[in-house]
């Protein structure tokens, strides 16, 4: 079915998938509503395996990436700005020095990097398979298997039901059961059995939810159902006699290289014998029998979902609406501050260089959720807030918007806490101060969760000083507010802000 697009929308776009064994992109063009894919590029980096002990990305490693960047900045200098998204998953996630090396990476690429949560690229990598087939009645389960973890999702049509990412990948599977590509029965048990470990906590869920077709997306997959087919092991997808029949020859041979497995890519050698015991573990504990292959996985879903973005159709509304009503918050109060909060931000964006979307977007977000902490108790409810914000799995959102909506929630009463703010990346700590602020000035002239409109107000800003002037008389017949804005002019001078209230 064509898409339906807004004039604004790019006609071309560009999805990159910074996996933790290769890095993925795909160029689509919109033609006639339809996403056509133009071309698509993947390089073997192993960033994954480039983590040293504590966990920090090594100098080898990081070259093999930025090197690999810089050729893909080549070919998406073409594409209309807005038309692109970038996102990093497992390696990134538990890469200490991540940010560090995002910073580099960004200024390659000339885009944010965002860092997705394993349920989000979960949903993600749904959104991917499910346009990549036939929309048909049923429920699906899809399992991509990554350099560091394992993703496997139920859905139904284009809708993700159960999302889960387990710490299971073939990079860190090859490391720990298959070292120097040593095959045998012994590390075959032991890797299958860790696998169906790791799926034993999905399993009742998975079941009771239950699916009519499986579905296996990425590299290792995608190699597997290779092997299968030019081996006369399966008729196109794999089956469970499939993956035994590969397992066999490739004890046998002792080695991958030694087994010389037709349709396996060099490249694809080292980390073969893990993705097999990773699968086969994934249909023994679920008990599949058969798995479809899918062109689709991650990239393709970040395409589909950057298009739902610029066509105002963003998941990420539709989960801060789930967590208002999760958490039961006031939904008219939280339009007086945003509708405020907003006001306040049209009249300051361009003396405060926050005309960018993303600002509206956090700021709008961050007023509607000011609240949320309250489910938990009143007392301190900023922090409960901020820690729900932050812990949650919010489809739609990277590590670092919640980071960003955390500390806005967190920081709009109270002391304002620049331990909080300093903790965020440094290119967004000014920005969050400022969205902070208006926020908090938002939310103490609802303090008294009136209906009643407020008088025409007047917001001036420069980089250290606020000014807000109010009609002449106003506060006066107000004398709570008026003592709330002095209080507040405490806590903006802690923070380096002057406050000016006329």
């Amino acid at each position: 079915m064509p898409i339906a697009t807004r004039r604004n929308t790019p006609e071309q776009l560009a999805a990159i998938d910074l996996g933790s064994n290769s890095f993925h992109m795909v160029v689509a063009r919109l033609v006639q509503g339809e996403l056509q894919i133009q071309e698509g590029l993947s390089e073997k980096v192993q960033l994954g395996a480039g983590l040293d002990e504590q966990n920090r990305i090594t100098d080898d490693a990081r070259a093999r990436a930025l090197e690999c960047l810089g050729r893909f900045a080549q070919r998406i200098r073409g594409v209309p700005a807005g038309g692109v998204r970038v996102v990093g998953t497992n390696a990134l996630r538990m890469a200490r020095n991540a940010r560090e090396f995002i910073r580099d990476a960004e200024a390659v690429l000339g885009q944010d990097i965002e860092i997705v949560a394993g349920r989000e690229e979960a949903r993600l990598i749904y959104l991917g398979v499910s346009h990549s087939l036939a929309d048909q009645p049923g429920r699906r389960l899809v399992v991509d298997i990554g350099g560091g973890s394992t993703e496997l999702i139920i859905g139904e049509r284009f809708e993700a039901l159960e999302t889960e990412s387990l710490h299971m990948g073939c990079v860190s599977f090859t490391r720990r059961f298959f070292p120097q590509g040593q095959c045998t029965d012994k590390a075959f048990d032991k890797a299958i059995t860790t696998a169906r470990q790791e799926v034993l906590s999905l399993e009742a869920a998975y079941r009771r939810a239950g699916w009519q077709q499986a579905v296996g997306a990425s590299g290792s997959v995608k190699a597997i159902a290779q092997v299968c087919q030019e081996n006369g092991w399966s008729d196109g997808d794999i089956t469970l006699d499939g993956l035994q029949r590969a397992r066999r020859k490739l004890v046998k041979a002792g080695t991958v290289a030694e087994a010389e497995l037709k349709g396996l890519r060099d490249d694809r050698m080292p980390i073969f014998p893990a993705g097999l015991a990773i699968l086969t573990g994934i249909f023994e504990q679920l008990g599949i029998t058969s798995m479809a292959v899918s062109g689709g996985a991650l990239r393709e879903g970040v395409l589909y979902d950057l298009l739902g973005r610029l066509d105002h159709e963003d998941v990420r509304e539709r989960s801060i609406g789930v967590l208002m009503s999760r958490y039961h918050v006031d939904q008219a109060q939280a339009q007086r501050v945003c509708d405020t909060a907003m006001d306040f931000l049209g009249q300051v964006a361009t003396a405060w260089g926050l005309e960018a979307e993303e600002y509206a977007d956090a700021l709008r977000w961050g007023a509607q959720l000011h609240e949320v902490g309250l489910s938990v108790s009143h007392s301190q409810f900023h922090k409960h807030g901020a820690y729900l914000i932050e812990n949650s799995d919010l489809a739609g959102f990277s590590r670092q918007t919640q980071q960003v909506l955390a500390t806005l929630v967190r920081a709009h009463r109270r002391k304002v806490p620049m331990a909080a703010l300093e903790a965020l990346p440094q290119e967004d700590q000014a920005s969050t101060l400022k969205l902070c602020l208006l926020l908090r000035l938002a939310a103490r002239l609802h303090h008294a969760r009136s209906d009643a409109l407020l008088p025409g107000l007047v917001l001036e800003g420069t980089d250290q000083q606020l000014a807000l002037r109010f009609p002449e008389g106003w506060l006066a017949e107000h004398p709570l507010t008026q003592a709330d804005l002095e209080q507040e002019q405490e806590y903006f001078a802690g923070a380096g802000v002057a406050l000016t209230v006329s």
